[in-house]
């Protein structure tokens, strides 16, 4: 019954909004990175996605970012602060000025290109020697 209507619904959802395939194709893909290279990168690459998108005008804008908590310290219990990023500063406010400095580089062509090409392809994002110690 449950597989009927899931059928049944899908169809009726991609009539009404011109779509095809099911709910759920591409909608996940999780992609292994080195940290210590690219965890910051990544940082600023989703952080400024929607920037870039012309969706928002600053990363603080949107709601669910993390922006505003590493960048203006504000209060948030549903993080929790990575290594990488205590080590941009001694205290909250170098760290936080630290982050800031960081989104107003802007990313280059190539680490958008790499980042992307893993996610899309769920290919490890680092460098050689990190692919060759992870090797399975």
């Amino acid at each position: 019954m449950l597989q009927s209507f899931g059928r049944r619904h899908v169809q009726y959802f991609n009539q009404t909004y011109q779509r095809t395939g099911t709910h759920w194709e591409e909608r996940y893909k999780a992609t292994l990175i080195d940290m210590e290279a690219y965890l910051l990168t990544c940082y600023r690459y989703i952080e400024l996605n929607l920037v870039r998108a012309g969706m928002i005008a600053q990363p603080k804008d949107f709601l669910w970012s993390s922006y505003r908590y590493h960048a203006d310290g504000a209060p948030d219990a549903r993080l929790t602060e990575h290594a990488l990023y205590r080590a941009l500063g001694e205290d909250d406010g170098a760290r936080q000025a630290a982050y800031r400095e960081l989104l107003n580089m802007p990313l280059n062509d190539s680490e958008m290109q790499e980042i992307r090409e893993a996610t899309h392809k769920a290919w490890v994002l680092s460098s050689a020697r990190f692919k060759a110690e992870n090797a399975a």
